[in-house]
């Protein structure tokens, strides 16, 4: 079912003008083909797992840069998608979370933890790892965000992920909370959130060059961005950012 399901979207997908495929090896489940559907960025997939350019750009990056996970408690803040089912297999414990305004952190909703990463329901030293993509242009906190994640690693832990990160020298604020509800300070700008049904997220900014100098603030060290390597050309994949909890 879930093999069809994917065939569907994905021919639902396909413009066949664009369409390219290349074998390569994909870091979740080995050697794969890898198709291009259409020329935007979820457009490359895995067909195998369905691995998409930011799941890739993540497990690239792991892969370089911790190629055994199984000494590691690992806590990864997404519960679905194939970077979630390689730490499952592969780390020594993975814990997963997912973000519901009307639950409390560390309760389930239909059998998922919820957690919001301002006020981390986990004890101090808990992971070894910690990973997410594309989930703190929508903290509205996010000095605040990153601390706790700090607090929930060991000293040496490893936080990997990636946000939409632009070469401009300064994070750029889109919203912020204040006592009267959310204060736009430019057009409001949404992603969507598959865990709950696509509904559209706010994002509160558009980070810059400068978000190593937040991750320091926050207690990490030894920040670097870089993007991995993959050969297949039309797979562009993401910066991802690497920090050491000191």
């Amino acid at each position: 079912m879930k093999m069809l399901s994917r065939l569907r979207s994905g021919m639902a997908a396909l413009e066949w003008g664009r369409f390219s495929a290349r074998f390569a090896r994909c870091p979740f489940c080995g050697r794969s083909l890898f198709v291009r559907l259409n020329d935007g960025e979820a457009g490359v997939r895995c067909v195998q797992c369905a691995a998409s350019t930011v799941h890739l750009s993540v497990g690239l990056a792991l892969a370089n840069e911790i190629p055994d996970l199984s000494r590691l408690q690992v806590y990864e803040l997404s519960a679905a998608g194939p970077l979630v089912e390689h730490l499952r297999r592969q780390a020594r414990t993975a814990d997963f979370s997912e973000y519901h305004p009307d639950a409390a952190p560390g309760t389930m909703w239909r059998g998922v933890r919820c957690e919001d990463v301002q006020a981390l329901s986990w004890p101090d030293a808990s992971f070894d790892l910690v990973t997410h993509s594309e989930v703190f242009e929508h903290v509205p906190d996010d000095a605040r965000g990153f601390s706790e994640l700090r607090r929930v690693l060991r000293p040496g832990g490893m936080m990997v992920f990636t946000v939409p990160l632009s070469d401009a020298p300064r994070t750029v604020e889109r919203a912020r909370l204040t006592e009267g509800g959310i204060e736009h300070l430019l057009p409001p700008e949404h992603h969507v959130d598959p865990f709950k049904g696509n509904e559209p997220v706010l994002v509160f900014r558009d980070y810059g060059c400068d978000i190593t100098q937040r991750l320091e603030r926050a207690g990490f060290g030894g920040v670097r961005i870089e993007t991995p390597v993959f050969p297949v050309p039309w797979a562009r994949l993401r910066p991802v950012v690497r920090a050491t909890a000191v």
